[in-house]
């Protein structure tokens, strides 16, 4: 049921941004970049096989994180969208320091206790080598991103909406891919880690194009706590 659930994940994180949006306006857009960022790093130590290939979790998760970039950048100016990407970026250092303190304590003498923290472990035991290759990519990426879509968007000004949001989304994902992959699945035969590499690229341009709409729909949105910030 994998290529089922897959679309439609795409549909639900994308709306699920747009809502958190239009009720708490930039506010919304930046926790939204916090928790998806952190979502994402928890879904990535998931693989599952989509069209009989190997894929990684938290890839339209972390998708959505450019898109909440952009929006933050074609609607209040590139320096609140930098704002957002250092916010994403010190929630997963938070959350992987915090994370590692809480699994050096020693478990209730309990089977369901032992249990979930075996489960701790085995989770967040993973979290530092991926959180270092997404700290790095992440940072990298979105703040290639925030500039790229600023010169696209003085060369188009209000038109080519899709240009700017697609092409500066693309571009950056290849950067944060192969990053990402460099440092957090460095252990990996090459084969298993190419085929990760080349499908974890082709899911983010996927994810890109059908983020584009969202991007026209946020435009149109009219956030019911409105912020002073305009583009500049």
């Amino acid at each position: 049921m994998n290529e089922w659930l897959w679309f439609p994940s795409i549909l639900l994180t994308m709306g699920l941004l747009l809502l958190s949006y239009r009720l708490f306006g930039k506010t919304g857009l930046m926790m939204w970049i916090a928790i998806a960022t952190i979502i994402a790093n928890i879904q990535v130590t998931q693989q599952v096989e989509l069209y009989s290939y190997i894929f990684t979790l938290g890839n339209v998760v972390y998708g959505s994180c450019y898109l909440a970039t952009d929006i933050l950048n074609e609607k209040y100016g590139k320096k609140v969208a930098r704002q957002g990407v250092y916010m994403g970026f010190f929630s997963l250092i938070t959350t992987t320091l915090l994370m590692q303190y809480s699994i050096l304590y020693t478990p209730l003498n309990d089977t369901l206790a032992k249990d979930m923290s075996s489960s701790l472990n085995l989770l967040f035991g993973l979290l530092p080598w991926i959180a270092l290759g997404s700290l790095s990519a992440y940072l990298v990426s979105q703040l290639f991103d925030v500039f790229i879509y600023s010169k696209i968007r003085q060369k188009t000004g209000e038109k080519k909406l899709w240009l700017r949001t697609t092409g500066s989304t693309v571009l950056s994902q290849l950067i944060d891919t192969l990053t990402f992959c460099a440092i957090a699945f460095h252990s990996l035969p090459f084969d298993i880690w190419w085929q990760i590499f080349i499908t974890t690229y082709l899911a983010k341009f996927v994810i890109a194009w059908v983020a584009t709409p969202f991007m026209y729909l946020a435009k149109r949105i009219h956030p019911t706590t409105p912020s002073k910030d305009l583009a500049a």
